[in-house]
């Protein structure tokens, strides 16, 4: 079996679910504590042994490329100030992988990215991360999906428990049989499934291994895509084609997912990395406690909520 060693990070869309926010700034340089969203993802699957990194991005997106790229002048600017540590921290980013950035070309929707960047990779089964999912856990995500892959030696999905009452919100795979660990034999996917019509209790999230199979099946979507309504391309539909005559097998992942693509999730995200920081959680989480009893307090009286009160116009910014 082909060990995997390559992986693609889609980074090419818009980001307009986190507008005004993404106006300028990519969506996937948003900060999870110290670190971009995207480092974090690299991160990953450099601690699970990848090899080589393509990401798939677009010509508004240099911050990304930016930020990995050698920045010699300010390391040494920083080392002359003493500050060695911000040095080292700034060199090693640069460091991390053997990252390979492309454009994409084609058709619009999430299969483009993988097909543009499999096209370059050879033919050998590849990891596909999105980087704006951050996963806590003492086993990378990553690591994860690449065990399962080798244990079935077939393609793989992301999977986590979701609460049924949000099952509208996520793709939710069919269920054919438990092997244990978390390894689970399904026969495809309900794109956004009524919680009444939901298959099973799991969410398909940010994480694929795929094989040279799938990448049939999205090739297939493009020779005939201006057939397709929306006329875009994607990997659920790739995986669901595969599944009819092949294996396919998801993966429950063990840890905490943290989605920023939206709003709420990217604050909750931020919340979460800033009260587990070891130097600035104490204080945020007094913090929190404060506002709480404060908001509690003054509402109890009729006057504004404290963050509201401290923040003009920061209440509904992300409303409509």
């Amino acid at each position: 079996m082909t060990r995997i060693r390559k992986a693609v990070i889609p980074a090419a869309g818009l980001g307009t679910r986190l507008l005004p926010l993404t106006r300028a700034l990519p969506k996937e340089m948003l900060p999870i504590g110290d670190k971009p969203v995207i480092e974090h993802t690299v991160r990953e699957l450099v601690a699970s042994d990848i090899e080589e990194i393509i990401i798939v991005t677009s010509g508004s997106k240099d911050l990304i490329q930016e930020h990995f790229r050698p920045n010699p002048g300010l390391v040494a600017q920083l080392r002359e100030a003493g500050k060695h540590e911000l040095a080292e921290s700034v060199r090693e980013v640069s460091e991390l992988a053997h990252i390979t950035y492309m454009y994409q070309n084609g058709p619009y929707g999430n299969g483009t990215p993988v097909l543009n960047a499999y096209r370059i990779l050879g033919d050998e089964p590849i990891l596909v991360l999105w980087p704006d999912d951050v996963f806590v856990s003492e086993v990378p995500r990553a690591q994860q999906l690449m065990a399962a892959y080798e244990t079935t030696g077939a393609p793989v999905l992301a999977l986590m428990p979701m609460d049924p009452a949000e099952s509208s919100r996520y793709g939710v795979p069919i269920v054919k049989e438990d092997l244990g660990n978390g390894c689970l034999a399904i026969s495809g996917l309900v794109e956004k499934p009524e919680p009444r019509d939901a298959p099973s209790p799991f969410a398909a999230i940010g994480g694929y291994v795929v094989t040279p199979g799938v990448i049939a099946e999205l090739e297939e979507q493009t020779r005939r895509w201006y057939d397709r309504p929306d006329g875009e391309i994607y990997l659920t539909d790739a995986f669901n084609a595969h599944a009819a005559e092949h294996s396919v097998y998801g993966q429950v992942i063990d840890g905490t997912w943290y989605d920023t693509g939206t709003p709420e999730a990217y604050l909750k995200a931020q919340f979460a990395a800033a009260l587990t920081d070891p130097t600035y959680g104490p204080s945020l989480r007094q913090l929190a406690e404060d506002l709480s009893a404060a908001s509690t307090e003054q509402g109890a009286n009729g006057r504004p909520a404290a963050a509201a009160a401290t923040f003009p116009g920061w209440a509904g910014r992300w409303s409509s």
